[in-house]
């Protein structure tokens, strides 16, 4: 530690304009700083997100989707939802572990083509993953009430994986379509946990998970190898929500978007997001036609 004190007359922003700083618990936090020779600005709320999920793996995040949209995607979620159920059977579902998850929820609806493109979720998307990336899954997920489930067991969204990146590989973006509370089991984190390589210790999770609260129409924001899990669903009502992963094109996407969705009206932009542009060539003449175009 420093012995050095702060130079005369040294005040913080918050001194400056007279406001106070406190933590959750309404104690105190410094806001004066010496020494400091780089920092991080985050003026807007966005790049107030982007800095948590570098620094502590996590976020929550507003979203475009609200009012009227948010209803509209409440009910098509419902719906896909039961058309996905019928198509497939609720057994077989049942059978691999499958009955609360639908897979590649545009497919199913154009509305979350349009959740796909937010704008603050990809503006925070740029921002973490700068130049190229791709959405890599867009899956529905019901966490049900009063019994267990896949999600509520802690993973990454890189699972199996035991490595740490200087800059973030994948991020996930949870869309609220109902409210994140702790009775009805909202999402747990462990902070920093993108940062190292193994899963932490019983007592590191008992003493350090923090469980996000978030509304509908809200995105809870994850770097991809922070470690989470769903909580105990308690209320009565299934939880549910839209789950995003964006990853470098490097990775293969979980289902090809190319083909299982009408095109018609992408911006070569978001045609490039949804990897029509990053298929795998079928031959070496057609390597060679690419790197031309």
């Amino acid at each position: 530690m420093s012995t050095a004190g702060p130079p005369q007359g040294a005040r913080s922003a918050g001194e400056a304009e007279g406001i106070p700083v406190s933590d959750a618990a309404g104690a105190p936090v410094p806001t004066a700083s010496y020494g400091v020779l780089e920092r991080t600005e985050a003026p807007s709320a966005t790049e107030a997100a982007v800095e948590s999920v570098r620094l502590l793996g996590y976020a929550v995040l507003d979203s475009c989707h609200t009012g009227a949209a948010l209803e509209r995607l409440s009910s098509a979620f419902d719906s896909a939802r039961a058309r996905y159920r019928q198509r497939h059977g609720i057994d077989a579902l049942q059978a691999i572990d499958e009955e609360d998850t639908v897979r590649l929820m545009m497919a199913h609806d154009d509305a979350f083509r349009g959740l796909a493109f937010d704008e603050h979720l990809l503006a925070a998307v740029s921002a973490l993953l700068p130049g190229k990336f791709i959405l890599n899954q867009q899956n529905g997920i019901a966490n049900p009430s009063h019994r267990g489930y896949n999600q509520g067991a802690w993973h990454r969204d890189l699972p199996y994986q035991h490595f740490v990146a200087s800059r973030p590989l994948a991020i996930n973006a949870l869309f609220c379509i109902d409210d994140f509370t702790r009775d009805n089991g909202a999402t747990f984190v462990l902070p920093a946990s993108h940062r190292a390589e193994p899963f932490p210790s019983d007592a590191f999770v008992a003493r350090h998970a923090l469980q996000l609260q978030a509304k509908a129409g809200q995105f809870v924001l994850l770097d991809a190898m922070t470690f989470h899990a769903g909580g105990y669903n308690g209320s009565g009502r299934e939880r549910r929500a839209v789950n995003h992963v964006f990853t470098i094109p490097y990775f293969k996407q979980q289902i090809r978007i190319a083909g299982n969705i009408d095109a018609t009206g992408l911006s070569a932009a978001q045609r490039g997001m949804l990897g029509f542009d990053y298929l795998e060539p079928e031959t070496v003449a057609g390597f060679l036609a690419a790197r031309q175009r």
